[in-house]
């Protein structure tokens, strides 16, 4: 998976960031930049982190929330339910928005944004307690890019998940 090269960083969302300036070309993703993700933050409904350029990190690129969610035990994928307890919710961690600005697109930062959530959703789900990184695509496109990214699509949904035992082998050695 990507990794934010050494001219950019991913940091949580700030006071700093532009994010009046942020368009990726979804109404609804630019609005949520703009008008709720500073709402999510206060409220510790979501954690939401920006990817910029080191020389000028104000200016957004892209931007992914994470927060807590929970599958119904029969929508865990057959090859994951192994590796997961038998409760009827499955404790999980949702990348609930993610975008890349439009001047920027075609540049594989949807990626790096992705294998950041990966990385952060490992590192805190032996703390929070997660079995699988959980997306709902906004489109087909979307569920393309992900299942790209080794995501698995649940039957008959735009619903996509990556269990906690793949994305162990993926962020450890």
């Amino acid at each position: 998976m990507a990794q934010p090269q050494g001219d950019l960083l991913i940091e949580p969302l700030g006071s700093h960031h532009d994010r009046k300036g942020f368009s990726c070309g979804v109404d609804s993703l630019d609005r949520y930049l703009r008008t709720q993700a500073g709402q999510d933050i206060r409220r510790k409904a979501a954690g939401v982190f920006v990817l910029a350029e080191r020389t000028d990190p104000g200016v957004v690129l892209g931007y992914y929330t994470l927060s807590s969610t929970g599958l119904a035990q029969g929508d865990v994928p057959a090859a994951a339910r192994r590796h997961v307890p038998r409760y009827p919710l499955v404790a999980a961690t949702l990348i609930g928005q993610l975008a890349v600005s439009q001047t920027r697109q075609g540049e594989r930062l949807g990626a790096v944004l992705v294998a950041d959530a990966v990385r952060r959703a490992w590192l805190t789900a032996s703390s929070v307690g997660s079995s699988m990184l959980v997306v709902d695509a906004i489109n087909e496109r979307a569920a393309a890019f992900y299942e790209g990214n080794g995501f698995v699509r649940l039957p008959d949904s735009q619903r996509l998940v990556l269990p906690m035992h793949v994305i162990q082998r993926l962020v450890e050695p």
